[in-house]
C-alpha cells in the first residue's frame, strides 16, 4: 500500500474513536440530559406551599405530591397531574386553579428525585411510583380517576394506563409524544439517539389497548416535542379521543390562565357527566 494512504487512515480512525467514547459518555449520562429536577430542602418546600394555599399530600414526612388546603368534599372526582421533566409539582399550582374550579379534587404528583422527595429516577421508577400514588389517591378519596400527564408526565400516565392495576376514567395528555426515543433521535440524530436512550417510554406501546377517554393537547409552534411525534400517538389511540391545537403557542407558552375555556371542555369530553 502506498505510504501516502496510510497516513490518511490515521485521522478517520481518531475521529470514530473519538466519536464511540462520545457516544459512550452521552449513554453514561443521559438521565442528567433528559431529567432536569427542581429540588428543595423540606421546610422550604412547606413555606412554598403555603404560599400558594397547598398542602403536602399524603403527609408532610413523606408526601407524593401537593392538594389544595380548601379542598371541597364531595368533588366530582380526583385529577392526578403527572408535570414534565423539569422543575417540579410545587410549579404547577395552575392546574389547581383551574380544575378545582370545575368540581374536582386536584393532586399534583411528585416524582422521585424531585422537590423534596429523595431517590433516583429512570421510566420504570416513575411510573412504578406513580402507580403507587394514583392507588393511594383512590384508596383516600371516593369518585372516579382521571389523569392528566404533561410532556414527560403523559408517558408516566399511558405507563399507569399499560400497568391495568389503576381504574382510570379518563385521560389529558399536554405536548405529548409517541415515544421519548423518537423525540431524543429528532433532536439528536447525529448521537444515534434512538438506539441509546434507555428510557424509551413507549406511548403508543402503552396506550395501545387503552378503550377510554383520550383529550390531546399541543402547541402548534412546539419546537420540543415536534407535532409530528405528537400526532403519531394522537392517531394510534384506539378509544374515544379529541384533540385541541393551540396555533400561537409553544411548549412551555400554552394558555393556561384558568378561566380559559379549554379547561372545561376538556373535563367535559373524558368526563361525560359533566357535560
Amino acid at each position: 500500500m502506498p505510504p501516502g494512504k496510510r497516513t490518511n487512515s490515521s485521522p478517520m480512525l481518531s475521529l470514530l474513536l473519538t466519536y464511540l467514547l462520545f457516544l459512550l459518555l452521552v449513554f453514561l449520562v443521559q438521565r442528567k440530559i433528559i431529567y432536569f429536577p427542581e429540588t428543595f430542602p423540606q421546610q422550604r418546600l412547606a413555606e412554598l406551599a403555603s404560599q400558594l394555599g397547598l398542602q403536602a399530600w399524603p403527609t408532610a414526612e413523606n408526601y407524593r405530591g401537593f392538594i389544595s388546603q380548601d379542598t371541597k368534599v364531595g368533588s366530582k372526582g380526583s385529577i392526578v397531574v403527572f408535570h414534565g421533566n423539569a422543575g417540579s409539582a410545587i410549579r404547577r399550582s395552575y392546574y389547581i386553579d383551574a380544575l378545582e374550579r370545575l368540581g374536582y379534587r386536584v393532586i399534583l404528583a411528585e416524582y422521585p428525585g424531585y422537590g423534596a422527595r429523595p431517590g433516583p429516577i429512570s421510566e420504570k421508577i416513575l411510573i412504578d411510583d406513580g402507580i403507587r400514588t394514583t392507588k393511594m389517591v383512590l384508596q383516600e378519596f371516593s369518585g372516579p380517576l382521571f389523569l392528566w400527564g404533561e410532556s414527560l408526565g403523559s408517558g408516566v400516565v399511558a405507563g399507569i394506563v399499560a400497568s391495568g392495576q389503576v381504574p382510570v376514567a379518563g385521560i389529558a395528555l399536554i405536548t405529548p409524544f409517541d415515544s421519548l426515543a423518537n423525540v431524543a433521535q429528532h433532536h439528536y440524530w447525529y448521537l444515534l439517539a434512538k438506539w441509546l436512550v434507555k428510557d424509551k417510554f413507549n406511548n403508543i406501546e402503552y396506550l395501545g389497548d387503552y378503550q377510554g377517554y383520550s383529550a390531546m393537547i399541543i402547541a402548534h409552534e412546539d419546537d420540543i416535542i415536534p407535532n409530528a411525534r405528537s400526532l403519531k400517538l394522537y392517531d394510534a389511540l384506539s378509544g374515544q379521543k379529541k384533540l385541541w391545537e393551540f396555533e400561537q403557542s409553544g411548549h412551555n407558552d400554552l394558555p393556561m390562565h384558568p378561566k380559559q375555556a379549554w379547561w372545561h371542555e376538556v373535563m367535559a369530553f373524558i368526563d361525560p357527566r359533566d357535560q
